[in-house]
């Protein structure tokens, strides 16, 4: 029996016994909700999965959430099994957006962005870029000479081609006017940061909450961060605009379900996801964490992406980021 079902059992058995509706029902506990995350642990969105899905649980009483990793492709395996799924509510995927709208536009997925479900962004991070504490460049602008005095000789690493990470750099070498620079495509920030800490790198491109740690270990440095204003948990980073380059980039991070799904189902999923993130614990400890929450459920979700499609498909057809 599928929760649908069950779930529109439960509103009649309320009727007929006088007990609270649907939207006060307990979850079917006999499975639980599996959210997969297409990277490997450690990352943003990992991070992200792992912090607020207790606080939504607790907001939905009988579920219980379980995060599976599946890395492959980059997120394209995990977003494509979850479109697949049936949409009774038993399969979520966290999302990392640029990269779940771009890589339809490069190669063939077996997934449409804008057919999930969208039901809540949790994150919106700003994207950096980062070298070895013990790196020659400096800052921005010593990057920006380096790669055009060394045109194709400067190596950097994101979370795969179409990512934010590998977006940004490419919006850099087109404003700022440099020559392609080495392009190295990891399968998540784990992989990534242990090249870039370990000098197989000269410069890691990632979002600012995923290089705290490393910050504060005082392993890399940030040479700037693509955001309108400095970030509350990176207030000595300077932005690209501060240092001359105009650009603003980074990633929103939510929740998506299958197509189709139910609207009894999504409203329960939408309101346990409104009660966590405004949840005065949970903010709190996010803050001290360094999460950047940008909350938008829903419908208002969706729009936003659909919004950063629309502009993403005209930067494909000016400058396609495609490698061979």
């Amino acid at each position: 029996m599928t929760i649908r079902r069950r779930m529109l059992g439960a509103i009649a058995t309320a009727g007929a016994l006088g007990l609270p509706r649907l939207a006060h029902a307990a979850w079917p506990s006999d499975r639980p909700i599996e959210v997969v995350v297409p990277y490997p642990p450690g990352g943003g969105v990992d991070t992200m999965a792992r912090m607020v899905l207790p606080v939504v649980q607790a907001k939905l009483p009988g579920a219980r959430f379980v995060v599976v990793n599946r890395a492959g492709a980059g997120g394209q395996l995990g977003w494509e099994q979850v479109f697949a799924a049936a949409p009774d509510g038993y399969m979520l995927a966290a999302t990392s957006v640029p990269a779940m709208v771009t890589y339809p536009m490069e190669r063939t997925v077996r997934y449409r962005p804008m057919e999930f479900t969208f039901i809540a962004n949790v994150v919106d991070d700003p994207g950096g870029l980062f070298v070895r504490a013990d790196s020659p460049i400096r800052s921005l602008a010593d990057l920006v000479a380096a790669g055009k005095a060394r045109p194709g000789q400067i190596s950097y690493g994101s979370t795969g081609i179409g990512s934010d990470d590998h977006l940004l750099v490419i919006a850099l070498e087109d404003l700022a006017g440099i020559p392609a620079m080495t392009h190295v495509p990891f399968n998540g920030m784990a992989p990534l940061s242990t090249a870039l800490a370990g000098g197989h790198l000269d410069v890691g491109a990632f979002n600012m909450s995923e290089s705290l740690a490393l910050l504060q270990a005082g392993r890399i440095r940030s040479l700037g961060q693509a955001a309108a204003t400095r970030w509350s948990g990176t207030p000595d980073v300077p932005t690209f605009k501060e240092q001359g380059q105009d650009l603003i980039s980074g990633a929103t991070r939510g929740i998506v379900a299958p197509p189709n799904l139910p609207a009894e189902i999504r409203e329960r999923l939408e309101g346990a996801f409104r009660a966590a993130l405004s949840d005065t614990d949970f903010v709190r400890e996010a803050q001290r964490l360094g999460l950047p929450l940008a909350p938008r459920i829903g419908a208002d979700f969706r729009n936003d992406i659909a919004a950063l499609e629309t502009q993403l498909r005209g930067l494909w057809q000016r400058r396609p980021w495609k490698e061979s």
